[in-house]
């Protein structure tokens, strides 16, 4: 577990970096410019570090799964080596897709002007001032990526069911209270995840504008890497004395 929280904290501290110092450094010296280099960097390291970070949640369902649902295995099954070829896997894979979002975006042609109307890169703005013909293989390419973060999402689901399932047959109220204990800190953070970013790119037409639209996207790109640390943090008996201590 701690090690998945470690990759975890790097993901949080990548995604927010990527975008909050160029937007903190316009707002300070009174820019609104962002180089072509820049923008293909942003543009990398922003979708590598948001959707690694939705991956390795999965990853932490299913070893939150292994934990209670299958305890005398965890140990073989999940040790130090399975966890470093997940993790392996997990970014290698990453790469090569943000890669292809990356490259396939800034290759498209834009006919309406270069100025977008958000504080950062994001894929849906730069679609806007493509050629209406152009950006159907950066459709395609979404299209690709919802049906794979949507098979994530029902692997949660369906690994949470199980966890449920084999919590509520607990015959203790102490050993239950311990398993769902576990588990909580991980379904806030994936609840505040899904919920900022399907509010941010699934919104009906008629919510947009440009004042939301930027109000939305600094929710769903700071919010989860702020919210994560604090949520995990509260597990910890010594900071929570503190706290106490501190109120």
């Amino acid at each position: 577990m701690y090690f998945f929280l470690l990759n975890l904290s790097f993901l949080d501290l990548g995604s927010i970096s990527t975008t909050l110092p160029k937007a903190m450094a316009n707002t300070l010296w009174d820019t609104r410019i962002i180089t072509y280099s820049e923008c293909a960097a942003q543009a990398f390291l922003f979708v590598f570090f948001i959707s690694a970070e939705y991956f390795l949640l999965a990853v932490m369902a299913y070893d939150r799964y292994m934990a209670i649902c299958q305890p005398l295995h965890y140990g073989t099954l999940l040790g130090s080596r399975p966890c470093v070829h997940m993790a392996v896997a997990l970014y290698g894979s990453d790469v090569l897709y943000a890669l292809l979002h990356t490259a396939n975006t800034l290759s498209l042609p834009l006919c309406h002007g270069n100025a977008l109307d958000q504080f950062s890169w994001e894929i849906p703005q730069i679609l806007k001032l493509s050629c209406s013909h152009a950006y159907l293989r950066e459709a395609g390419l979404i299209v690709v990526s919802a049906c794979l973060f949507f098979g994530c999402f029902v692997f949660i689901v369906l690994s949470y069911m199980q966890i449920f399932r084999a919590v509520l047959r607990i015959p203790s109220e102490q050993g239950r209270h311990k398993a769902f204990s576990t588990c909580l800190p991980h379904l806030a953070v994936v609840s505040i995840f899904l919920s900022t970013a399907m509010f941010a790119h699934l919104k009906p037409p008629s919510m947009s504008s440009p004042s939301l639209n930027l109000v939305v996207s600094v929710l769903y790109s700071v919010v989860p890497p702020v919210a994560n640390p604090l949520i995990y943090s509260m597990r910890n008996k010594e900071l929570k004395d503190a706290l106490k201590k501190l109120m």
